[in-house]
């Protein structure tokens, strides 16, 4: 066993920035050692190593429990005797470390219990059960952590029996003694209130409950918690409105343990409401009372914000449901809410502006993407909506009362009330807009009662007309404006306002230009009801050049690595102004590429922002895809060396990437020969422990089968064939990455001589095989039926169905005849993409027409063959079972970060390796067996005769005919 004082040597190496990757290293190799996840929870627990350590720790014990707990067929990939072990201790462990190690172990044990609970961990409850103390928090905090972290699975996931029984499970042991705990919680409270450290420590075990409350109610209610209703309601009611000086935190930013119970009791709330309406009923008079209370006392700071968002919310949750929402239907109660709930928490704080002048990026975030549901200004913001859309016409009325006192308060003095017109135009869009505006279109429906073009042209236009006298925030309300109802504006506006949002990307606010490139980027991206854009292409390509150099700039105007990746937005938009102007990139293709290589080579130096290199590599592809084809050697020539480098400096993160890059270069000139500086990339990829990385594998199959098809001769002369089918083999061993050893195996048979292969057919076909026996699914069978009809309409390779069937029976004698009666014949119907129906087509028309063995040795089987090739010609394929359907994503969908992301921009093309046969299949196959007919002297026409039934002949003719 590696001694512990060298491994928390390397993890404290590994913290400096001078030896992180060489540590890292070192302590990767450590993983095979399966002893090292008992050693990183030694360094973890021992009070002797530094805190820092001891948490770089628990971090990389984390990760290494996530990679190497269990395979994909949930075995064990670590020593049970070290698994039990690892069980045993965790638990006792997380009681006694520090909070900050505590969460990491939490995280740990999550991913066990993902694979282990509770089936294969079914003593854990009793166990964590057992080491409850009704009066000691410390202790206490540590069990709840780790349930904490078990059960807030079940949150997300939609119910089915398995789920059940586990939740089942877990009451049984836990619902009963939980309920007791919070009892004596609440006496612990009260006798040390004056006690400021064991009252935080109650606090923090007060806030772990209450998640749990959540998590354990998330799918039903417990039936303990349904008997003991009228008691735990009494605890959240008192501790909603429970304060104690000694948990008020000095910093007027900063929540504390009371901010955070609070906010948590909350949830709870909003989950009953919803969920449980009926069983709550008699207790929520009161809860809305003083949530009415408490919003309308309760001060501005900061650190309240997270506790006014989520009272919001359960008032929101209140509104939107029949029974209750008659509570605030009166006029004069409508106008209360308003001023007393909804205004104080719509207008524009001083932290708000702070934000805007000091994180301008994290200011658009919160506000576009919905970051900010824990803001007050969006909570309020939904509380005004569902109210709006319970009392439309009195809500409209008594907001547009306001809305006109603002607009009158900024005419009085712009320079000074310009945050009154802000609070107006946020009042009008949440009275406007109606449902959730979506990532394509924005809001669609809106309030029949005002306009939204007129209170545009009256409050807004001038706003993106005028020069500086106008405060940035207001120019960002006008974009914003425009960018949220984007789809109610007609073509004919949107000609007249988008040089104005154009105009606003040479502004010198940050968060201006921002919001004008997000505009920008998603009014191209728009269409019309026919699918054409709303800006036309031919609007944009003139602009193109000095757009794109001025979006660049940009990017590049601070050259700091993190700055220059710091705003993603920009970024989307010069990828979305190459994907509109399509070959329009090629006349100033050497600006762009001079521009993509150097923010390519300043941001390798410190990747630090996964949404802004996705969108860069997505650019890339983008030109790529239009500037290759016309320039095939000059992209390949600049592109290789900053590639090259990536990889040579192994930047986990941008690798998946370039690798895909690198193949939609090589793809977008497919005659070529494969130049000379690429040679030096196949050996590096033909290495075992690139393919190690679960994320490399889709892009380096693609990139090594996009080199195959121009460099196969450079491969076989280099003996580089035999690693090739060394990587299909391991690929072909697991379930996730089978259909990619298809894809390389299809590749190789396509571009390497057939006698190239010929020593190797055996062997390939006995891996699939026994696959196909041990493991066999419908998403494998059907790739090998795929696999099997692309060798036997390979005939100009030499291939066929005789040359299949001698590889077979090699495997063993007769299995060519039970595996085509039972799985090529009956499968063949249900694939489902276009170009694998005809590659089947045409190798059973091959087979018909030229196969010696169907012709003698396997009359009936010419009979199936025919009946079979007739079904696919005629009938439409079957549905695709589940785990074969393909999901489409736009750029906009995608999660990133996690494993692999493929860049939609050059997504590969659907290319149709038989594109003689024309459009009509029938009339072709037609065609192919009259002239095999004639070729043969007549033996097919015969076949027909004797081999068919009446209808199967029919048919047949009709195509010979």
């Amino acid at each position: 066993m590696a001694d512990l004082q060298s491994i928390a040597q390397l993890l404290a190496a590994s913290s400096d920035r001078t030896q992180t990757k060489q540590a890292e290293a070192a302590l990767r190799q450590q993983e095979s050692n399966p002893n090292f996840p008992i050693s990183l929870l030694q360094i973890t627990a021992s009070d002797s190593y530094p805190l820092g350590t001891r948490l770089s720790s628990a971090i990389l014990f984390k990760n290494v429990i996530r990679r190497n707990w269990t395979d994909e067929d949930g075995n064990y990939k670590l020593p049970l005797e070290v698994v039990g072990t690892l069980k045993q201790e965790l638990i006792n462990l997380m009681i006694s470390v520090p909070q900050v190690l505590q969460t990491q172990l939490g995280e740990a044990v999550s991913v066990i219990a993902d694979s282990d609970f509770w089936e294969r961990w079914d003593t854990l409850v009793n166990d964590l059960v057992s080491k409850l103390q009704p009066d000691n928090p410390s202790v206490n905090i540590g069990v709840l952590q780790v349930a904490h972290s078990i059960f807030k699975r079940w949150r997300p996931l939609f119910r089915s029996d398995d789920l059940y029984i586990e939740i089942n499970h877990v009451l049984e042991r836990f619902g009963t003694p939980f309920l007791t705990l919070f009892q004596g919680l609440d006496t612990y409270l009260e006798t040390n209130k004056s006690n400021k450290d064991q009252l935080t420590q109650g606090f923090t075990q007060l806030n772990l409950m209450v998640k749990l409350v959540y998590d354990l109610s998330c799918h039903d209610l417990p039936p303990m918690f349904e008997e003991n209703m009228s008691g735990l309601a009494q605890i959240l009611l008192k501790y909603l409105t429970y304060d104690n000086q000694l948990l008020h935190t000095d910093d007027d930013a900063e929540s504390g343990q009371l901010e955070y119970v609070r906010a948590g009791i909350f949830e709870v709330l909003t989950l009953y409401v919803q969920k449980y309406g009926d069983e709550f009923q008699p207790y929520i008079q009161q809860f809305v009372e003083s949530s009415w209370n408490f919003l309308t006392t309760i001060g501005q700071e900061t650190k309240y914000d997270i506790l006014v968002s989520r009272a919001l919310k359960f008032l929101t949750s209140i509104a939107g449901m029949p029974q209750h929402a008659q509570i605030f239907q009166a006029e004069s109660t409508l106008a209360q809410v308003i001023e007393k709930v909804v205004l104080p928490n719509v207008s524009l704080r001083e932290s708000d502006e702070e934000l805007f002048e000091d994180e301008p990026i994290e200011f658009i975030r919160r506000d576009l993407e919905g970051s900010d549901s824990d803001t007050r200004r969006r909570a309020a913001t939904d509380f005004l909506k569902q109210l709006n859309a319970n009392f439309e016409a009195s809500v409209t009325k008594a907001v547009l009362q306001y809305i006109e006192h603002y607009l009158n308060e900024y005419g009085k003095s712009p320079q000074l009330n310009w945050k009154a017109k802000d609070t107006a135009t946020y009042l009008f869009i949440a009275i406007a807009a109606k449902g959730v505006a979506t990532a394509t279109h924005g809001v669609t429906t809106t309030n029949s009662l005002i306009s939204i073009t007129d209170f545009f042209q009256k409050n807004l236009a001038a706003d993106l007309v005028s020069g500086d006298g106008v405060h940035p925030i207001l120019k960002v309300d006008a974009i914003k404006y425009l960018y949220l109802f984007r789809s109610l504006i007609t073509k004919e506006q949107w000609q007249e306002v988008f040089p104005l949002l154009v105009n606003h990307l040479g502004s010198s606010n940050f968060v201006v230009y921002t919001y004008a490139a997000i505009a920008v980027e998603r009014v191209l991206y728009f269409t019309d009801n026919q699918g054409q854009p709303i800006v036309s292409p031919d609007t944009i390509r003139p602009l193109a050049k000095d757009l794109l150099e001025h979006i660049f700039s940009l990017i590049q105007k601070n050259p700091a690595p993190e700055k220059v990746q710091e705003n993603e937005f920009i970024m989307k938009c010069a990828m979305r102004v190459l994907i509109v102007i399509k070959e329009g990139v090629v006349p100033i293709t050497d600006n762009v590429l001079a521009h993509l290589i150097n923010i390519t080579q300043i941001i390798s130096g410190n990747p630090s922002n996964p949404r802004f290199y996705y969108y860069h590599f997505e650019t890339l592809g983008a030109f790529i895809r239009f500037a290759a084809p016309s320039n095939p050697d000059k992209l390949e020539q600049a592109l290789y060396p900053p590639f090259s480098a990536v990889l040579q400096a192994d930047i986990a993160e941008f690798v998946p990437y370039i690798f895909q890059l690198f193949a939609a270069l090589l793809e977008a000139n497919p005659s070529g020969t494969l130049p000379t500086y690429y040679h030096g990339l196949i050996a590096p990829i033909l290495a075992p422990q690139v393919w190690e990385s679960k994320g490399n594998i889709p892009a380096l199959v693609r990139l090594l089968s996009s080199i195959i098809a121009r460099g196969s001769q450079h491969i076989l002369e280099n003996n580089q064939l035999i690693n090739t089918l060394g990587i299909f083999q391991k690929l072909l061993s697991s379930k996730t990455n089978e259909g990619y050893g298809f894809d390389l195996l299809e590749a190789v048979i396509e571009h390497f001589p057939s006698a190239a292969l010929e020593p190797f057919f055996k062997d390939i076909m006995q891996i699939i095989l026994t696959r196909l026996q041990n493991h066999k699914t419908e998403s494998l069978t059907l790739r090998f039926v795929r696999f099997y009809h692309f060798m036997c309409a390979n005939d100009a390779k030499g291939y066929s169905a005789d040359f299949v069937i001698q590889v077979i029976d090699k495997v063993q004698e007769g299995l060519y005849v039970q595996l085509y009666l039972n799985i090529i014949l009956p499968e063949s119907q249900k694939l489902a993409r276009p170009m694998d129906r005809k590659t089947a087509v045409i190798s059973f028309t091959k087979t018909l027409a030229n196969s010696e063995a169907f012709a003698v040795k396997y009359k009936k089987g010419w009979g199936f063959t025919c009946e079979a090739l007739l079904k696919l010609l005629e009938l439409p394929p079957l549905p695709a079972s589940k785990d074969d359907i393909i999901a489409e994503h736009d750029v906009e969908d995608m999660a990133f970060g996690v494993g692999f992301t493929a860049l939609v921009t050059i997504r590969p093309q659907a290319r149709d390796p038989w594109p003689d046969t024309g459009a009509d299949l029938k009339l072709w196959v037609g065609k192919y067996l009259k002239e095999a007919d004639q070729r043969h002297g007549g033996k097919i026409s015969g076949f027909v005769q004797e081999r068919l039934g009446e209808q199967a002949k029919a048919m047949l003719s009709s195509y010979i005919a």
